[in-house]
Formats: structure tokens, sequence, C-alpha cells
């Protein structure tokens, strides 16, 4: 018991900062530019610019087995099938409305929660690990919805589907910055003292501003939609997907700083492109938004009692 308080201590005051967050936007009554400017500033410079300084640095990094990859998207795709038969049997779901469920049940907010939930709870040495899954996680499960939604709507998959995932995910700027900074830190070069200084300033900003925007962006959502869809989904990805992933980790032998910050991924809420994802399909926003708010407060019990059990 003791172990686990400190891990939510540990954790408190992050999910504070995505409250005040919320509580600016919900209360406050800051204007809507506001979430989104902050935003744009944490995903598209301060995010990649933590990720680039970190992997620059990739010759000094610990060393990290890559069958993590295995472990957690393996408990992807089981926690998907699992989604859309749950969404297919027990709520008579159409193929389309089952798809977006299923990856309520499997995508994370990782960007904007788990970077810094990982940097804190786990300490830098998890980073890399991080790092490795964020590369690969848009792709494999945009793919994975993107033929599951194609195959509902037209019995069939086109690459062409596929290759503009794979163009979309290589404009991403926080894979940009993970890429950049690898191919920077496999030539052995330090950084210049001033460009690295500069870029350690605006990196240091990355996880507190990620949580408020997060907080910020929470408020625009309203509680709305059928509540035993939004709890399952809550149930799925708080609960089946981070007990997966430690399973197949365990399975697979991987290490236990692996194992910690596969399982940390996984508890975290349901991330805000799955509602996105919603919206452009028209189905489900209710639900996801629901989903979005509910998982990311239970999330601040779960995580840190997963991560505790990872360990």
């Amino acid at each position: 018991m003791a172990a686990l308080l400190h891990q939510v201590y540990l954790s408190t005051p992050l999910f504070i900062l995505v409250f005040v967050g919320y509580g600016v936007m919900r209360w406050a009554k800051w204007p809507k530019v506001m979430s989104e400017s902050l935003s744009r500033f944490v995903f598209s410079l301060a995010l990649p610019a933590m990720l680039f300084h970190m992997m620059s640095d990739f010759s000094t990094l610990p060393p990290v087995d890559a069958r993590l990859l295995i472990a957690y998207f393996g408990s992807c795709l089981l926690v998907f099938l699992l989604s859309r038969l749950i969404a297919w049997k027990g709520f008579k779901l159409d193929g389309v409305s089952q798809s977006v469920f299923a990856l309520g049940g499997i995508f994370s907010n990782n960007s904007m929660l788990g970077l810094p939930l990982a940097k804190m709870m786990l300490g830098n040495a998890a980073l890399p690990s991080v790092a490795l899954v964020l590369v690969f996680n848009s792709l494999i499960l945009w793919t994975l919805v993107t033929i599951s939604v194609e195959f509902a709507r037209n019995g069939r998959f086109s690459m062409r589907g596929f290759f503009q995932t794979v163009k979309n995910v290589l404009k991403n700027p926080i894979v940009f910055g993970i890429l950049t900074g690898t191919a920077w830190g496999l030539t052995g070069w330090h950084l210049p003292y001033l460009f690295d200084k500069s870029i350690s300033m605006i990196s240091n900003s990355a996880a507190p501003m990620a949580l408020l925007a997060l907080g910020m962006g929470l408020a625009e959502y309203g509680i709305g939609g059928n509540w035993s869809q939004s709890i399952s989904v809550c149930m799925l990805k708080l609960v089946a997907h981070p007990l997966l992933a430690w399973a197949i980790a365990r399975f697979i032998g991987l290490p236990t700083l692996e194992t910690q910050a596969i399982v940390l991924l996984a508890s975290i809420a349901t991330g805000v492109n799955v509602y996105l994802m919603a919206r452009q399909f028209k189905t489900m926003e209710g639900v996801m938004a629901t989903s979005l708010l509910l998982s990311t407060l239970l999330s601040a019990l779960s995580t840190p009692l997963c991560v505790l059990l990872a360990g």
C-alpha cells in the first residue's frame, strides 16, 4: 500500500496540471484559441525538441530491448479484436462503429500524457523505450483501424490509403524529432553549446505545457452518448490493455524497465485522436468524448497501480 501511495504521490502533480488546464478553459472561460495555440506549441515544437534532445545523446542512452514492440503492439492487436467482438455481439454496432470503439481501447494519449508520466515515474532511462513505441504507434494503429474501416465499408483495403497513412506519420513532428535526434546521436557528435542549451530550455517546458494543453483540450468535450459503451471502452483501455501488455512481456522475458514502460503506456487514457476519428466517420462521437474524460480521470489511479504491479 505504501508503494502504491508513493506512485500516486509522484503522479498527482501531473494530473493537477491537467485539472488546471481544464479549469481555466471551463470556468475561467479562456478563449478556444488559447487551447489551440498551446497544443500547437507543445505538439509541433516542445515535445519534438525534448525527444530530439534526448535522442541526440543516443550513444550514451541505455540499450532498449526491441521486443517491447512485440509486447506492446501484440497487446494492441488482441485488445482490438476483443473490442470489436464486444462491440459486435454486446452492443450490435456496425463495422465502422466497431472499429472506432476498438480504437478507443488501444490508442493511448502517449504524447500529451504518456511522455510526462514516464519521465516522472520511471525516469529518463525509460524514455528511449517510450520513444521507440511512439515511432511506430501512429503508423501501426492508424493502419490497423484504416484496414478495419475499409473492410467494413468496401470489403477490401487499398494501398493508396496505406501510403497516405505512412506519409502522414512521417510528417508527424514527434516522429520527426525522434528520427532526426537518433540520426544525430548515431554520429557520436555532441550538439554545439548554444544549440544544446536553447533546445534544452524548450524541452524542459514540454512536460508541464503538454499536461496543461491536455486539460485545456479536454474542456472542449462534453459528456454524452451511451454510458455502458463509454465504461466498456475505459475498462478495455485501462485494464485489458495494460494487463495483456504485461502478460506478453512476461511471456517473452522482457526486462523490468521495458515492461514498466509499455505497461505505463498501455494504461494511459484514451487519446484525443480517437475522438477526432469518431468525428471524421460521424459515429460514436459522444461515446468517445465521454471515454476521453472518464479514462483521463480514472488513469490518475490506474496508471500508478499498473506501473507498481509491473515492477
